[in-house]
């Protein structure tokens, strides 16, 4: 991927262009930015002398780039022809992005899952030379990201209107499988602001079924801290929980 400056202003231009606008991208890519870094952060620490401490760390690596191959297949199938309907070419370079992602996580992949393997003599080197690897995979993906949030959320805007946005929205959601869908519950909660996480409970309410709602907010409960919580059961009107201070 080319780099470029990332200049403030055209940042600000952006974020105002999409002010109040149904932003397609920003929950799932603040999964996707706290999954990528918490792994990578798994795997820097691990300890190459504990058997179980790096089958854990290679595992999360595998969770994670499976994860990924996933999202590429849905920006795929959704997303990027809705970009070519009506803004023709705008998303070649994105698309070209993920040809090389999917070629990096079948490597990560191949790498993580050897890796229990390798001689404990060579372990240590072993997992420096993955942990580098997916620390590149993790910063190219970070500049890919910033690119659909911007350009490619610049042409939505402008060629879309909210409601049209929103149908795409729950057809790429609702191909997710509930494996999947967990997982992706298990990261976008806790990464989201409070009112992101509302709105995106309050549409579950609305549109799936209850034990999948109730499911969901077993996450929730899993991963949020307690202040969190509070404001989520507040303003999806859960119970108070004993103990706990509505905020």
């Amino acid at each position: 991927m080319q780099v470029h400056p990332i200049e403030t202003a055209a940042i600000a231009a952006a974020a105002a262009t999409g002010e109040g606008r149904f932003n397609i991208y920003a929950s799932i890519h603040k999964a996707l930015r706290s999954f990528m870094a918490d792994t990578l952060l798994a795997l820097g620490r691990a300890d190459a002398s504990d058997d179980q401490e790096v089958r854990d760390a290679c595992d999360r690596v595998v969770e994670l780039v499976e994860f990924c191959e996933h999202h590429v297949a849905h920006e795929n199938q959704f997303i990027h022809p809705a970009l070519q309907a009506r803004c023709p070419g705008v998303c070649d370079a994105v698309a070209a992005d993920h040809e090389d992602h999917l070629r990096h996580i079948a490597h990560l992949g191949d790498a993580a899952r050897a890796l229990a393997s390798v001689p404990a003599s060579m372990r240590p080197a072993a997992l420096q030379v993955l942990y580098l690897a997916l620390a590149l995979f993790v910063a190219d993906n970070f500049q890919h990201m910033h690119s659909e949030e911007t350009q490619h959320n610049a042409a939505l805007w402008s060629t879309y209107t909210d409601l049209e946005l929103l149908a795409i929205h729950d057809q790429l959601v609702g191909s997710i499988p509930p494996q999947e869908m967990m997982l992706v519950a298990r990261w976008m909660l806790p990464s989201v602001s409070a009112m992101e996480r509302t709105l995106m409970v309050n549409d579950m309410q609305g549109k799936a079924p209850p034990e999948a709602v109730e499911a969901v907010m077993a996450v929730a409960r899993q991963h949020l801290n307690d202040r969190d919580w509070a404001k989520l059961a507040r303003s999806v009107n859960l119970p108070p929980v004993p103990g706990l201070v509505m905020v």
